[in-house]
């Protein structure tokens, strides 16, 4: 099934997308067996491995040999299904121990071998799957309603099937489904354009620095000097960066433009509206959400000016420019903990969410789910791998011994019972959850250790430092990526309503939409000419289709949920276990609600913006009993 592998695949792709360790002089052989993960109650061997593979390609060669059967009897209908599940879920069995043993040491060419040979079973297996829905939707669906009753054991299936169905209005024959799928190769084109022409062939401006030093602003070296001490080297290189893409605009303004209009393609010949519930029907996401979104936004505007106007206070500037966003508000403060103390910690930070979650969380420690310590050879970067549904999940760290350790560690952890509580409550078939609620636990968690920290320290600068911290998460999160999906909703418009739209355009739809978020008619932050051309400099417009706004509805959410149980108590934990056990067994927007929260409602918005401005009047006292 699509759903699935796809979910498969993007746990892959997580774990490969970072990159390899390579300074770290500590060989895995010389660290303590307490800080590695314990690979052994899967495999306990290669031998025990292969004999699993060989098991998978049997059984996709059985699962082949019902293609046309399903729709005649019940029991046949049923078969189909348990074969097919039963063989994905081997299958994550084994890709996901193939691919944390390759991340263990990516210079091990035999373990590389193993995530190699998992991902092409991965493909044969979705080859000989893809009869099953089509074949499914051709199925009269009173006659699938019969099967169910004559076969009680088809009740596992029932929402899987039943989302099927509700897409069948979008659903073509099979050959029209072929001609879509062979447009791909002509579709993907502008991504592969835009990623060849802005990581590789576009000249990078060159600046000279007040320190004489001359940089060229590559994408690293724009990140590195856009938060530089110096004001004026802070504008010179935004300035330089974007003035540079006005250069390129008509260009990638017409590629990006390409990849709306295949976006729109594929939307109009599944017969939907738009490009926006085309891509929002995957997971029965009302369209309202998007909206109530940009609306909800747009009206607490006034809370990220008044944010705005605070770090000008606190940068010591006149009037905030839109160049001296990235600059920190607070000089870091140094925290350090050991992988012990982290742990403790989080154990402490985390009980608000009961005992339970947290006997939990001490078993991942006790039971090695978490492999800490940075080695040679070692994936680098942080990851939760929920797939193994038998047995429990598991978290690659590279513990350095400082907050943001601590900090990933609860992110991560927030996925892991995510995973491990979903796959304890459901069966295999609804295990796996949606994007859309994928980041709520682990922001959550986030949202915790942070009040657990506030209450905790006793020094005014390390409570600015995760005061001004969590200020900047909720600009650069919430309002920056709504600020991001309002544009795409506004140029995926001019498309569906077949009205010109070049690079030009966007810039001019860009620079408007910035300035009203930052207030630049009322003084909270300037925004210079030549910020109209960022759009151009954001990979996510061309590589995904209405994607962004996740980021800013998952920390949202998470921070309202983080509210009501702070302030409410149990009650609101056990609300909040329909997430966590919920995985895909009712729609993300149902077990959001069962949780507690309404999205199409403002409860959520209200909840984050209070939290907000609590935020920022806690800095306020301190920076008034500061100066006395």
């Amino acid at each position: 099934m699509k759903k699935i592998f796809t979910l498969c695949t993007i746990l892959l792709v997580i774990a490969m997308a970072a990159k390899i360790t390579t300074a770290q002089t500590k060989e895995r052989k010389d660290v303590a067996d307490k800080y590695k993960w314990d690979n052994s109650i899967i495999y306990k061997n290669v031998d025990e491995w292969n004999k699993d593979k060989e098991t998978i390609l049997a059984q996709i060669e059985t699962l082949s040999s019902f293609q046309g059967k399903m729709g005649k009897n019940a029991e046949l209908f049923y078969t189909t299904l348990r074969i097919y599940f039963d063989i994905y879920k081997l299958f994550y069995k084994l890709s996901d121990y193939a691919f944390r043993v390759a991340d263990e040491d990516l210079r091990i060419n035999a373990n590389q071998s193993l995530n190699q040979i998992s991902t092409t079973i991965g493909t044969k297996l979705g080859e000989a799957a893809s009869f099953i829905n089509p074949e499914i939707l051709s199925i009269d669906a009173e006659k699938i309603r019969k099967f169910f009753d004559e076969k009680k054991e088809l009740s596992e299936f029932k929402f899987y099937i039943n989302d099927i169905l509700r897409l069948r209005p979008h659903t073509l024959t099979a050959r029209e489904e072929e001609i879509l799928a062979s447009a791909g190769l002509i579709t993907s084109t502008p991504t592969e354009v835009h990623s060849i022409f802005d990581n590789a062939e576009r000249p990078n401006a060159t600046v000279k620095l007040s320190s004489g030093v001359k940089i060229e602003l590559n994408a690293a070296n724009y990140n590195k000097y856009r938060t530089a001490k110096n004001r004026k080297d802070r504008e010179l290189v935004m300035k330089a960066m974007f003035e540079n893409y006005k250069k390129f605009q008509n260009t990638m303004g017409a590629n990006l433009a390409g990849k709306l209009r295949a976006d729109h393609f594929y939307a109009k010949n599944r017969k939907y509206e738009t490009v926006l519930k085309s891509s929002l029907n995957t997971n029965n996401i009302p369209v309202s959400v998007y909206e109530n979104l940009i609306n909800q936004i747009n009206k607490n505007l006034p809370t990220l000016h008044r944010f705005l106007k605070l770090k000008a206070k606190m940068l010591g500037v006149d009037k905030l420019y839109y160049y001296d966003l990235y600059t920190p508000l607070v000089k870091s403060v140094e925290f350090k903990y050991s992988v012990e103390e982290g742990q403790k910690l989080l154990l402490d930070a985390l009980k608000p969410l009961g005992e339970e979650y947290v006997s939990t969380v001490k078993k991942s420690f006790d039971e090695k789910w978490i492999d800490y310590i940075p080695t040679t050879g070692k994936r680098s970067g942080a990851y939760s791998s929920g797939a193994q549904y038998d047995l429990h999940p598991y978290i690659l760290m590279n513990w350095t011994d400082d907050y943001e350790s601590v900090s990933t560690l609860a992110h991560e952890l927030g996925h892991t019972m995510h995973s491990y509580y979903s796959n304890k409550n459901q069966h295999f078939v609804d295990a796996q959850y949606a994007t859309f609620v994928a980041e709520i636990a682990s922001t959550l968690n986030e949202n915790l250790l942070n009040n657990y920290m506030l209450n905790k320290v006793k020094k005014d600068e390390e409570k600015l430092y995760l005061l001004g911290s969590y200020l900047d998460l909720l600009r650069t999160t919430i309002f920056r990526q709504t600020s991001f999906a309002e544009f795409e909703l506004e140029i995926h418009k001019r498309i569906e309503n077949s009205e010109p739209l070049t690079g030009e355009d966007m810039s001019k739809i860009y620079y408007g939409i910035v300035k009203k978020y930052y207030g630049h008619d009322n003084a909270a932050c300037v925004v210079g000419d030549y910020i109209a051309y960022e759009w151009a400099y954001i990979p996510h417009y061309v590589n995904y289709t209405y994607y962004v706004y996740q980021y800013s509805t998952s920390l949202i959410y998470a921070t309202a949920f983080a509210e009501k149980i702070i302030n409410e108590g149990q009650p609101a934990v056990d609300k909040f276990y329909n997430i966590l056990k919920g995985g895909s067994s009712a729609y993300p927007i149902d077990l959001i609600k069962k949780a507690g929260l309404d999205p199409l409602s403002s409860e959520a918005f209200d909840l984050t913006m209070a939290k907000m401005n609590k935020v920022m009047d806690q800095i306020e006292d301190i920076l008034k009993k500061k100066k006395k």
